[in-house]
């Protein structure tokens, strides 16, 4: 299991989700609208998803219906790389 975000973060970019994470599996870059979470690397401790301010993170099995592409946004973010 991991933790997955989505369309809610993307213009607002808030960074609490980074700063509670305990091994700095949410990264991005500056060209990026929004923030990933590296499932490789996610140890599902849920610090990030109650931090939120907009409520786009959810347990990967937990995504809304119309938000799942971004399952596929963070694996293809961190293949990239």
């Amino acid at each position: 299991m991991t933790f997955v975000i989505t369309k809610p973060c993307i213009g607002v970019k808030d960074a609490s989700c980074v700063e509670v994470c305990p091994v700095r599996c949410i990264t991005s870059t500056d060209e990026e609208e929004m923030y990933h979470i590296d499932a490789g690397t996610c140890i599902n401790c849920t610090y990030c998803e109650p931090v939120c301010p907009v409520n786009a993170i959810f347990d990967e099995f937990k995504v809304p219906a119309d938000q799942r592409e971004f399952l596929r946004r963070a694996r293809q973010f961190y293949q990239n790389r």
